[in-house]
């Protein structure tokens, strides 16, 4: 609601706030020490993630090095997608799906994904490698406990394929990843419990955005929201200062030839089972940032991004989601010592169950063939097949 009758407000929090805090923090800095740091970090994740990337990309001289976590980089799209999740399950009634359906969904993909990797874990490694159809679950006849009803069939997989345009088909923003549906939680809000499954509006912050920031009118319907004319409302709506939502919020320019040439470098990471920011959009930016540098070979000399199995949103869920990535930045800016991997833990009670090497992506882990599985030492990092 902050932004009703102050859209300039949402320039601060696109990308103007967290700039001018860099510049009068250096500031105080030099005043303090009499000298500039001698190194300058950003380190963030979800809306954290999302100030990262903008920084590398609007002010390529702020940072040394980025560590860039579950970025919420594509905020239009972000909304968009939370509000079609959201929809999915609560326009048509039909489409309703309890949380109690969550854990028999996220089994049937465990059944189907977990062994590609050639290690049944309880992690899918890389979800893209797998296909897999909720329909696989349809009830034969009534409703019941361990199967879907024909309605929650088409809200699973609205949400696993993300919004589009009615009109043409055109995916507007990626869906969810097969493993993010469901993990242990108090209440049954593990992975889509928290937002998508048991509810009665669209979870996230979709809902208080459209209304305030889009369509400036607290009464607004998401309900009525138009994937088509809507979605390029959203973009394109002037906020001032020759700004739109879209220019001002999203930070999804893949040009960061400027940081590059400056020295800077890039960490980022993503849950694979995040169930709000979609780590289908961590992969998809990366590849845009890829193309754009000509190569990846061009890309990981100053950007790497780490995809950790089974971590949820910047932290959670059933995979090894402790890790220091802040050190591996240090190493690779003050070093020139380059992050082909990073170790992750899970931990509980304090003690640490299983670790993994979180892999420079396209690579990732693959068991050697001896030892515990639940050691780091026993993985090598290596190119998806």
């Amino acid at each position: 609601s902050w932004s009703l009758g102050h859209p300039v407000r949402l320039i601060d929090f696109g990308y103007r706030a967290q700039h001018e805090a860099t510049v009068a923090g250096k500031a105080v800095t030099r005043a303090y020490y009499g000298r500039d740091a001698d190194h300058a970090y950003f380190v963030g994740c979800s809306q954290g993630g999302h100030h990262a990337l903008m920084e590398a990309q609007r002010f390529p001289d702020d940072y040394d090095g980025i560590v860039a976590g579950a970025p919420a980089n594509y905020w239009i799209g972000l909304m968009t997608g939370e509000l079609w999740s959201g929809l999915a399950t609560t326009k048509d009634p039909a489409q309703d799906l309890p949380r109690e359906k969550l854990p028999v969904l996220g089994a049937a993909v465990l059944e189907a994904c977990d062994a590609l990797d050639g290690l049944e874990d309880g992690l899918i490694d890389d979800p893209r490698a797998c296909a897999f159809d909720p329909a696989v679950l349809r009830c034969d006849g009534a409703d019941g406990a361990d199967c879907l009803t024909a309605g929650q069939v088409a809200a699973a997989r609205a949400i696993y394929a993300g919004p589009s345009r009615p009109s043409t088909g055109e995916q507007l923003f990626p869906g969810y990843a097969l493993g993010s549906e469901y993990f242990e939680q108090p209440g049954g809000r593990g992975g889509w419990g928290a937002y998508w499954a048991g509810i009665t509006e669209p979870g996230g912050s979709t809902a208080d955005f459209m209304r305030y920031s889009v369509f400036k009118d607290p009464d607004y319907d998401v309900l009525e929201f138009d994937f088509d004319a809507d979605w390029d409302l959203a973009n394109n709506r002037p906020i001032g200062n020759d700004q739109t939502l879209g220019s001002a919020l999203n930070a999804i320019d893949p040009d960061l030839s400027a940081f590059k040439a400056n020295g800077g470098k890039l960490i980022s990471y993503h849950g694979w089972a995040d169930p709000l920011v979609t780590a289908n959009l961590a992969v998809r930016y990366y590849e845009s940032v890829i193309a754009e540098q000509g190569g990846i070979d061009q890309t990981t000399d100053f950007y790497r991004l780490f995809m950790a199995p089974g971590m949820a949103h910047c932290r959670g869920g059933p995979g090894p989601d402790r890790f220091d990535a802040v050190t591996a930045l240090e190493r690779w800016v003050e070093d020139g010592i380059p992050p082909d991997q990073i170790v992750a833990s899970k931990m509980v009670d304090g003690d640490v169950t299983r670790s993994r090497p979180l892999c420079a992506f396209p690579q990732v882990a693959r068991y050697t063939g001896s030892g515990s599985v639940d050691d780091a030492a026993n993985f090598a990092c290596v190119d998806a097949d």
